[in-house]
């Protein structure tokens, strides 16, 4: 008899999970399913969970094809159940391609072939939709996005769409979803847009997307005038529909963990706040050669402005920039100063200078240090006037840190507006205005 394992959360069940238990089941006599625990889940970075255990377990049940059902709930499980069960082939889902090669030493390993385009429920009606979410772009930051979205419950990517098809056709066929020649059809096919092409599309792209009813995430910055960021604010209002700027710290727990405790007089009044974030871009990168649009503010800047805006908020009395350029004009360095009443801040960022990029606020009663990369906060610690008096924070940050901005762009479209704080309308259109101002003094036509 050939035994047979694979595992999975099976929240939401759907015909993409009904046809890869088929097809586990045809790889021999008897089919062992693992459904994962929400609190393993968590650990290892799976997000928004909404079935219960025995929910998710019921309805593999009901498929017929399982002969039997365990629990996971912890790392390591997988190589103890092979040899607990005797297994003779282990099982999973295509878009998990390499992860698991490391059983081959105790049985086969097959990854099933995703199915593509999922939208329909096979055993029940859905409590909630699954959103069908569609990329525009292909470059660095789209190659991110479907990894870590496939560890969101409720969201399956359908395809890519990019005006250079043979682009969108390499990207479809690495990830296993479609390319879409026609924008039109690309909309139809999506619930949602995922908006990772240049910064000065942005404005287009969303424009069109809210216009064809879909929700839209979009990379930052979002767009580089103020008067651009309110009235597409107006407009997704307008139209019902959610517009997000994916700015990724924003939405990571360990940054909102961190200004819990910076709001909270554990140091103080917040008096200053220097963020910087630097990293050397190669002299061929569009970063560096976009005369109107690339440099490293308009690349770095909404990360560094974003823990000033959560602090001081975005009522500052002046700003100024001091920066270094290169030989074609493009900023390799920049420093924002911004003034509050009250309070000072920094902002700097650099794609061909490197400094030390830590986020340091201080307060009137100590300070708060998070080393690079503060931007994915993990860890950080609350210093006071006894140097040996020191407070450690940790928190968790999983993979590209893409999923938590996914989990909340998706309970916005849910009708949850409980994070609606970590990233406001507001504060995105003053990182706009910020950038807009910026340009102007840099001579750049916008």
């Amino acid at each position: 008899m050939i035994k047979v394992i694979t595992y999975g959360t099976f929240d939401l069940f759907h015909e993409g999970h009904y046809r890869l238990l088929k097809r586990a089941k045809q790889l021999g006599d008897y089919l062992i399913v693992g459904v994962t625990t929400e609190e393993y889940d968590q650990i290892r970075g799976k997000l928004n969970v909404i079935d219960p255990l025995m929910t998710r377990i019921e309805n593999v049940r009901k498929t017929g094809f399982a002969d039997e059902i365990i629990i996971e709930a912890s790392a390591g499980q997988k190589f103890r159940d092979i040899k607990k069960y005797q297994i003779d082939v282990f099982t999973v889902g295509s878009d998990w391609v390499g992860c698991f090669d490391y059983l081959k030493d105790y049985c086969k390993v097959v990854y099933l072939e995703r199915t593509k385009n999922i939208s329909s429920t096979m055993l029940r009606a859905q409590k909630t939709h699954i959103q069908r979410f569609g990329i525009l772009g292909t470059g660095r930051i789209a190659q991110r996005f479907i990894p870590e979205a496939k560890l969101v419950s409720g969201v399956s990517t359908q395809g890519v769409y990019n005006p250079h098809l043979e682009s969108a056709a390499r990207f479809a066929k690495q990830w296993g979803i479609d390319a879409y020649r026609d924008i039109e059809e690309f909309y139809d096919a999506v619930d949602a847009v995922y908006i990772a092409t240049p910064h000065e599309t942005h404005y287009d792209y969303i424009r069109s997307a809210l216009a064809h009813g879909k929700h839209v995430l979009c990379e930052k910055p979002m767009v580089l005038r103020r008067e651009q960021a309110q009235e597409l604010f107006a407009y997704a209002k307008a139209q019902n529909r959610v517009l997000f700027e994916a700015v990724k710290t924003a939405y990571c727990p360990g940054f909102n963990k961190l200004l819990g405790i910076a709001c909270s007089g554990m140091i103080g009044s917040v008096r200053n706040v220097d963020a910087c974030f630097t990293k050397l871009e190669k002299p061929e990168t569009r970063e560096m050669n976009d005369l109107r649009f690339g440099g490293s503010f308009t690349e770095l800047g909404s990360y560094v402005m974003l823990p000033i805006f959560k602090l001081f908020g975005t009522a500052y009395t002046d700003v100024r920039f001091d920066t270094i350029t290169g030989e074609n004009g493009l900023d390799l360095f920049t420093k924002a100063h911004f003034c509050y009443p009250g309070g000072v801040a920094t902002a700097a960022c650099g794609l061909g200078v490197k400094s030390e990029g830590r986020l340091v606020i201080s307060g009137t009663g100590g300070y708060i240090v998070v080393e690079a990369p503060w931007w994915k906060t993990a860890y950080f610690e609350v210093h006071y006037e006894n140097p040996s008096e020191v407070d450690k924070y940790s928190d968790s940050f999983k993979g590209d840190g893409l999923r938590y901005e996914i989990s909340d762009f998706l309970a916005r479209i849910n009708g949850s507006v409980r994070n609606e704080f970590k990233l406001t309308c507001e504060e995105s259109t003053a990182m706009a205005g910020v950038m807009e101002r910026f340009l102007e003094g840099q001579g750049r036509n916008l």
